[in-house]
């Protein structure tokens, strides 16, 4: 299949999602296209307003933002915001980015202000403890917080500086509101190797089974994380980055360049550059107009690119929310069916950490986003007729960029993999289907990622054992209460419960009790890190228990079937006696739900969406679009 030929299952999806999007997106881009203007709009400011906007400013740059002065017409003004701080690795090394984009953009022909910070917490440390439950509502925070930036109406264009878990996706539903505005996404780059992933969690697991001390757990991690740059393996931070640069919203081969190489500093000062080449004021060299907004750049066919590449790389289940809420956040309703219905066609072409041993950078010697790009559009599985911040068409990002004598330049990434142990082409791939399961019966809907799990594991019939917390499940657990086949279902972890928090460390006692030999799954209404590793887990089950969900009404000793060959969730239960069942059990209540900031988020926690609308509590599609059966008959 040539890259030209879009696979019928692809094109079918886009053109579902398309129709059922119609309304929204056309509402949407009315909206954004009135908001755009020829003319910078800070130009229209009252004259105390727009003098409150460059106060700070140098003279030159003051006389550059008026559009008086020997520097000629006004000259356009770029936003900078940031997620930096210096306690997240892969963060840190924002530290000196608004600086070196002040003058990249300067020597573009513009001007740029940093427009304002957004929070970013980090999953990492927060596993386990309260702060894990505020993780999930922080992505609407950093959206709203940077709509607050950019708010000021300043401002031609963006620079958006962040790279982990909600933050990039809070940061694209934020761009996204101001979609008139030119938006580039500037990564950082991730940690150099370090301990394997796979040694990482083999002490993990002998810490859960008390075979190694905690000083030898906090040895191994400090390994395993020990300087600047995106934790290795692929996880959600990692996901994010590969996902933007297939949406359009990164230079071409950014991703997964190292902080400290110089063509990182090249690729960061080329962002500058070409955010002010995209302004509606067009590159003040060329006098060539190439307006780009991000509202034009994110649009049905991005979003199904953006799926394909989760697909393909077996990424973190953490997007199935995250993409349906960036895609409601431009007017498309992209539902997990979508996901579901490409999982069927999409090859799983990489293995990385949790699916397999090799992490990021192993990924990206193999020939990383260019190669993978590349065989996606020449098995006919990405949209090429794209807009890109690099320009038209998704071609661009089969190339990798590079230094020439010190300057940076692009040329032809790998025609063949480096290592097909990593990163396979389309037609020889790891596994036929992109591993991601739909789950659906009488226990709801929920999300699990196969591509970790041995298909010995993939269907688990089994008793279930109940927990409203994960205190509960680590006592049963070193109480040797668990050690039979089971199905832990953890409830009243969904976001109307308590945000939804990671239960990331679950899994290691998990994989105790799999590796003695028995049969082992999760079911849960909460989320797991992109590292969920090698129990079939389902998760993000949706009804939720605290809005009544059928989990509520599982009971110890149930037999309850996860079964990923057959996309069913099922309690072998009699459906009027389960229907007739009171609940049990009960999400914290309002004055329980307090401390570590939480009673900060009750307002979120109250109107927040369920999971297979995004667990939104901005931009929600409308409900009906769950019945995708009565949307395919139309």
């Amino acid at each position: 299949m040539n890259e030209q030929t879009t696979h019928p299952t692809v094109a079918a999806v886009t053109e579902r999602i398309a129709r059922r999007s119609a309304a929204a997106r056309s509402a949407y881009l009315d909206r954004v296209r009135a908001a755009a203007s020829e003319r910078p709009v800070r130009t229209q400011l009252g004259c105390a307003n727009f003098a409150h906007g460059f106060a700070a400013c140098g003279v030159e740059d003051k006389l550059a933002l008026r559009g008086t002065g020997p520097q000629g017409p006004v000259k356009p003004n770029i936003a900078i915001v940031s997620a930096y701080n210096d306690m997240l690795s892969a963060h840190q090394p924002l530290r000196d980015y608004p600086e070196q984009l002040k003058t990249a953009v300067a020597a573009a022909g513009g001007v740029a202000q940093f427009a304002g910070g957004v929070p970013a917490m980090c999953d990492g440390i927060t596993q386990g403890r309260a702060g894990m439950e505020l993780s999930l509502f922080s992505r609407d925070v950093v959206a709203m917080a940077a709509a607050v930036a950019l708010a000021h109406d300043m401002f031609d264009g963006a620079l958006m500086l962040g790279v982990c878990d909600k933050i990039v996706p809070g940061l694209v539903i934020g761009a996204l509101s101001f979609g008139h505005l030119p938006t580039v996404f500037v990564p950082a780059g991730p940690m150099s190797s370090g301990l394997p992933n796979k040694e990482k969690a083999r002490v993990r697991q002998r810490f859960a089974e008390g075979k190694a001390t905690r000083e030898e757990l906090l040895d191994a991690e400090a390994k395993a994380y020990h300087g600047i740059g995106t934790c290795t393996f692929y996880g959600t931070a990692n996901t994010n980055q590969l996902l933007m640069e297939v949406l359009g919203l990164h230079l071409p081969g950014a991703s997964f360049v190292h902080p400290d190489q110089p063509l990182r500093a090249a690729l960061t000062d080329a962002a500058g550059a070409r955010v002010a080449a995209t302004t509606a004021l067009g590159d003040p060299d060329t006098l060539v107009r190439a307006y780009t907004p991000i509202a034009e750049i994110v649009d049905e066919k991005a979003i199904v690119n953006a799926v394909v590449a989760l697909l393909a790389t077996g990424g973190s289940t953490n997007l199935t929310l995250h993409l349906v809420a960036i895609a409601a956040a431009a007017g498309i309703t992209l539902t997990w069916d979508d996901f579901a219905e490409l999982s069927t066609v999409v090859p799983l072409l990489a293995r990385m950490y949790p699916n397999g041993p090799a992490d990021i950078n192993h990924f990206h010697a193999a020939g990383g986003t260019a190669f993978l790009v590349g065989t996606l559009l020449d098995g006919g599985l990405l949209h090429p007729d794209v807009q890109t911040v690099a320009g038209p068409g998704l071609d661009r990002y089969r190339q990798e960029p590079y230094l020439d004598e010190g300057r940076l330049a692009w040329r032809e990434g790998p025609a063949k993999s480096l290592d097909t142990e990593v990163l396979r082409p389309h037609d020889d791939p790891f596994a036929p289907d992109g591993g991601l399961r739909m789950l659906h019966g009488n226990l709801g809907r929920a999300v699990l990622k196969v591509s970790a799990v041995s298909p010995d594991h993939h269907t688990v019939t089994a008793p279930a054992r109940v927990f409203d917390g994960q205190a509960e499940f680590t006592a049963a657990f070193e109480a040797g209460e668990l050690d039979h086949d089971v199905v832990a279902v953890l409830r009243y972890q969904g976001p109307r419960a308590n945000g939804m928090p990671e239960l990331h460390k679950l899994i290691p006692a998990l994989g105790v009790l799999q590796d003695r030999g028995h049969a082992v799954a999760l079911v849960t209404d909460g989320r797991l890190s992109g590292a969920s590793g090698k129990i079939p887990a389902a998760i993000h089950c949706t009804p939720e228990a605290a809005v009544g969900g059928p989990l509520a009404k599982v009971r110890d000793g149930d037999v309850v079937t996860v079964d990923a060959v057959t996309g069913t969730l099922v309690i072998a239960v009699d459906d009027a006696e389960f229907a007739a069942r009171p609940a049990t059990g009960a999400a914290p209540t309002d004055a329980q739900w307090v401390g570590t900031g939480r009673e900060l988020f009750a307002a979120l926690r109250g109107s927040v969406g369920p999971a297979d609308l995004g667990a939104a509590t901005v931009g929600t599609p409308l409900d009906h679009v769950r019945d995708e059966a009565a949307e395919v008959a139309l």
